[in-house]
């Protein structure tokens, strides 16, 4: 387990803290790994019954570290570090909540969409940048968010990459409370200890069926969006909006078709 993902279990309840404050909690390969082996390690222990992530007061993620990504994902998107996290999140048979401050940048918004309870501080800021790296969205995104807020609401959020406040997403029904700062992780712990206290078979069960719906569908386009973000991690455009990312200017995409 690297150090810039930290576990730790109370209460049947496994928290899963990224810990890398130095670089915003921007998300390598070798965290994702981590990441990943935290939920198997939860649907494998009887005595966990809930999840939370979180990061810490000021920031959460700011998505993945474009130096770590800039040289592609290799081989079959499923079985990548990335993929890998996305597809167990996806498939978790215990529930997961989610305490958010700060930064929310990339898969800090779109893994939101697979956990069962999301409590943001004040101070959070959203976003889905994909589109203006030269991109495109990915965790199940790209069907998520349109059956939730709606097409355009989505369309916009996924193309122009604005941010969004913590109240925004409140009333777009992407989370479930507004809290201070300081009170976030609290409140999502308070949650984490209810669902605990809960009858675990049950709880599953509901999980469970409140995914069903969509499983196979959400599966086949997280698939489709991996392969084609790994391609698009390999084009021109992308090596423009890294580079410009890194010499801190501002892209040019002007002479692209």
């Amino acid at each position: 387990m690297t150090d810039f993902v930290l576990t730790e279990i109370n209460n049947q309840v496994l928290t899963v803290r990224i810990n890398r404050p130095e670089r915003k909690n921007a998300l390598t390969h070798a965290m994702y790994t981590a990441l990943g082996d935290a939920i198997e390690q939860a649907d494998a222990d009887a005595d966990i019954r809930c999840v939370l992530f979180t990061g810490s007061e000021e920031c959460f993620t700011a998505g993945n570290d474009l130096s770590d990504f800039a040289s592609g994902l290799q081989g079959d998107f499923k079985e990548t570090p990335v993929g890998r996290f996305l597809f167990l999140l996806a498939s978790a048979t215990k529930p997961v909540v989610v305490a958010v401050n700060g930064p929310a940048v990339g898969i800090g918004t779109t893994m939101l969409l697979h956990c069962d309870m999301v409590f943001a501080g004040t101070n959070t800021r959203f976003q889905m940048p994909f589109a203006s790296l030269g991109l495109c969205p990915e965790g199940g995104s790209s069907l998520l968010l349109p059956s939730w807020i709606g097409r355009v609401r989505a369309a916009e959020l996924l193309m122009l990459g604005d941010t969004f406040s913590a109240d925004d997403a409140h009333r777009l029904g992407l989370i479930n409370r507004v809290c201070d700062p300081a009170g976030t992780e609290a409140a999502a712990l308070e949650a984490c200890r209810r669902l605990a206290n809960q009858p675990p078979a049950a709880i599953r069960a509901t999980k469970k069926l409140l995914s069903h719906p969509t499983h196979e569908e959400l599966a086949a386009t997280m698939l489709a969006e991996g392969e084609l973000f790994a391609e698009r991690l390999k084009s021109p455009e992308a090596a423009e909006a890294f580079g410009a990312f890194m010499q801190k200017r501002k892209p040019d995409f002007s002479n692209f078709k």
